[in-house]
C-alpha cells in the first residue's frame, strides 16, 4: 500500500546512529552521526545532542554515505517496450539496496525537443520519486536547435550531463563531426559528456552478417558486436574529446581491451572517466549460449556481456584501481514477454538488464569480498565519485556535518539470496538469481528520514526530490581549463607574401578533388583485362561484377608455374 500523507513532524526527525564504524571514501572511523532536518549536524564520539531522537544501534555495523545510481531508466519507452518501472517502484527498489539517489535518463526521440522530452519526464517523476534524482539528457541529433536546448536546460532545468551515442545506427548514432561538435558545445557550457562508445556502422553490419548467417538467437548480439568494436570507438571518442578540448566520461565499459584504451588514455594524462555496470563486472556472455531462450534474452544488453570469462574480474579490478571511477546498475527491466518481441530476430529483443536494488550488495559480495576494493573504495565507486564528477560533493558522497542525510547503516557480516521472488524492482527476471551476498544494507536513511528498516519501508510516494545540478564541477574541468590556458595554439607572425601565385586553370568542381559520382561503376583495370582482385569487385558468391564483359582470348598454358591449382577458382 502506498502510504499518501507523511506526518507533519517527519521534517523534523531527529536520528542518532550510534556506535558503529563510518565509512568515507578516504578513511573509516568509529563515530556516532546524529542528523536532523534532513541534514548531518554532528560526527564524533560522545555527542550532546537534544533529547528526543530516534537511537540506532550500529554496533558492528558500518555506516555508508548513500549510493548513488549514475544510470537507471524508469518509465523508459525503449525499442518498442516499455521499462517495468516507474519512479516510485525504481525509486522504492533503490532504497531497499542502499541507494539513496538515482540519476535516470531522458532519451528524446530524433527530431524531439529535449525540453519537451525533460519537462514530460518531471513531470512524471516528481509526484512519484522516493529519493532524491536527477537526469541526463540524450543528445540523440544535432542542430541549432539541440545546441540552443542544451544551453537553457543548464542555465535554467538544473541538468549537467549529457549522453552521446556512437551506436544505435538510425536511430540515436551521432557522426564524428557531430560528437565533435557537441563536445565542443559541452565544454562551453561546462557539462558532462557521456558517450557510449560502440561502432555503430559496424555493428549494424554485423548484425545484417549474422541474420544472414541464420543466427536469430540471442548470441547474434554477442556476434554482432564484438568487444573491438568498442575498444574503437571508446579510442575514438577519447581522440575526439582531446580534440574539442572536453573532458570526456565513457559510460558502459565491458570489455578488457576498452578497459585497457582507457587506462593507456589516463596514463598519458587525458581527462577521461569511466563508468561501467553492475552485470559487466560480474557476469559473463556465456549466458546467450544457453539452451533456455528466456534465459538468454534475458541477458541481452548493450554493450553485450563478453564470451571471455576473465572479464568481469578484470573491469572489477580497474574499478578497485580507479581506471574506473563509477559503477550503475544501468537499470532497464524488461519482462520476459517483452524481450520475446525478438524470439525470431535478436536485433528486436530490447536491451536492458534490471540491478538498481541489487548493485551496492552484489558490488559488495565480488569486490569487497573478492578483494578488488577495500570499504572506502567500494564507497568510492557507488557513491562519493559520482557525487564529485556530478558537482555534489560533498553535500552527498560523504559523511561529515553539513552534509544531506543520505545514509546507509551496512551489515559486514549479514548476507541474503538475491531472487526475483523477494525482490522489490520489477521484471519477472533476475540475472543474480542465487547469487548469496555478504554485505547487506539494514537501515537506509534519504533526506533525514528514515524510509527502509530490516526490509519494512517507511516511505512516501513524491517524497525524494529533484536535485538541480550545477556545471563546471571541478573534478573533471579544474584541470582542463588551466590546460586550454597553458596549450593554446597561435599562428605564426610573420611577413606575408608576396611573390608570384600561380593561376587556378579550372576552377570547376574539380578543384575539390573528384565527388563520388565521378568515380566510374568499374574500376579501370591496369594490366590487359583480367579481374584484378587488389580493388575488387569480386564476391565470393560466384557470380561477378563483370560477368557480362566479354574475356581477353588468353594462350592456354598447360602447366601454369608452381604446378595446376585444385581448382580453387
Amino acid at each position: 500500500m502506498r502510504s499518501i500523507a507523511m506526518s507533519s513532524s517527519s521534517a523534523m526527525v531527529r536520528i542518532l546512529i550510534k556506535g558503529g564504524k563510518v565509512v568515507n571514501d578516504d578513511c573509516t572511523q568509529e563515530a556516532d552521526v546524529y542528523i536532523e532536518n534532513g541534514i548531518v549536524q554532528q560526527v564524533g564520539k560522545e555527542l550532546m545532542i537534544p533529547g528526543g531522537a530516534k537511537v540506532i544501534d550500529a554496533s558492528g555495523k558500518l555506516v555508508l554515505p548513500g549510493g548513488i545510481d549514475t544510470s537507471v531508466h524508469l518509465e523508459e519507452s525503449f525499442m518498442n517496450a516499455t521499462t517495468v518501472d516507474d519512479f516510485y517502484s525504481g525509486t522504492k527498489a533503490a532504497l531497499a539496496g542502499g541507494t539513496t539517489m538515482v540519476i535516470g535518463h531522458v532519451l528524446p526521440e530524433r527530431n524531439e525537443s529535449l525540453l519537451e522530452a525533460y519537462e514530460k519526464c518531471r513531470n512524471s517523476a516528481d509526484s512519484k520519486a522516493c529519493c532524491d534524482y536527477a537526469l541526463h539528457i540524450g543528445v540523440t541529433w544535432w542542430g541549432p536547435k539541440v545546441r540552443a536546448e542544451m544551453e537553457k536546460l543548464v542555465r535554467d532545468k538544473g541538468v549537467n550531463s549529457f549522453q552521446m551515442f556512437m551506436a544505435y545506427k538510425d536511430m540515436f548514432m551521432l557522426r564524428d563531426s557531430e560528437l565533435f561538435q557537441v563536445l565542443q558545445h559541452c565544454k562551453d557550457i561546462g557539462a558532462i559528456a557521456r558517450v557510449h562508445a560502440e561502432n555503430g556502422e559496424l555493428v549494424s553490419e554485423g548484425a545484417k552478417e549474422a541474420l544472414d548467417l541464420g543466427i536469430s538467437g540471442p548470441e547474434g548480439i554477442e556476434i554482432s558486436r564484438p568487444e573491438e568494436l568498442e575498444a574503437e570507438a571508446t579510442h575514438r571518442a577519447i581522440t575526439i574529446a582531446n580534440r574539442a578540448h572536453c573532458p570526456v566520461y565513457l559510460v558502459n565499459v565491458s570489455s578488457m581491451s576498452a578497459g585497457d584504451v582507457v587506462a593507456t588514455a589516463k596514463m598519458q594524462g587525458k581527462v577521461v572517466h569511466g563508468e561501467t555496470t553492475t552485470a559487466h563486472t560480474v557476469l559473463n556472455g556465456m549466458q546467450y549460449y544457453h539452451q533456455d531462450w528466456s534465459h538468454a534474452a534475458a541477458h541481452v544488453t548493450v554493450p553485450p556481456l563478453r564470451l571471455d570469462p576473465n572479464t568481469p574480474n578484470f573491469l572489477m579490478s580497474l574499478l578497485g584501481n580507479d581506471t574506473l571511477n563509477v559503477v550503475g546498475s544501468d537499470h532497464r527491466p524488461f519482462t520476459v514477454k517483452q524481450k520475446a518481441m525478438g524470439k525470431d530476430d535478436f536485433t528486436k529483443i530490447p536491451h536492458g538488464l534490471p540491478g538498481i536494488q541489487d548493485r551496492m550488495s552484489v558490488i559488495w559480495e565480488k569486490g569487497v569480498i573478492g578483494g578488488k576494493m577495500d570499504e572506502n573504495r567500494f564507497v568510492a565507486v557507488t557513491s562519493s565519485n559520482a557525487a564529485k564528477i556530478y558537482n555534489l560533493y560533498p553535500r552527498k558522497g560523504r559523511i561529515i556535518p553539513g552534509a544531506d542525510a543520505d545514509v546507509v547503516v551496512w551489515d559486514p557480516e549479514g548476507s541474503k539470496v538475491i531472487s526475483v521472488e523477494n525482490q522489490v524492482q520489477g521484471g519477472d527476471i533476475n540475472p543474480y538469481e542465487g547469487l548469496r551476498c555478504h554485505g547487506v544494507p539494514i537501515v537506509t536513511i534519504s533526506r533525514g528520514r528514515l524510509v527502509y528498516e530490516n526490509g519494512m519501508f517507511t516511505c512516501a510516494e513524491g517524497s525524494g526530490k529533484f536535485c538541480p545540478l550545477r556545471t563546471f564541477p571541478d573534478y573533471l574541468y579544474k584541470k582542463m581549463v588551466q590546460r586550454e590556458k597553458c596549450q593554446a595554439v597561435k599562428a605564426v607572425e610573420r611577413e606575408p607574401y608576396t611573390g608570384e601565385v600561380v593561376a587556378v586553370a579550372n576552377s570547376g568542381k574539380r578543384d575539390t578533388g573528384s565527388s563520388d559520382l565521378d568515380t566510374p561503376t568499374r574500376p579501370c583495370t591496369r594490366h590487359g583485362g583480367m579481374r584484378d582482385l587488389h580493388e575488387s569487385s569480386f564476391s565470393l558468391s560466384g557470380a561477378q561484377i563483370d560477368d557480362n564483359i566479354p574475356k581477353r582470348s588468353s594462350a592456354r598454358i598447360l602447366a601454369p608455374p608452381g604446378g595446376r591449382s585444385s581448382g580453387i577458382w
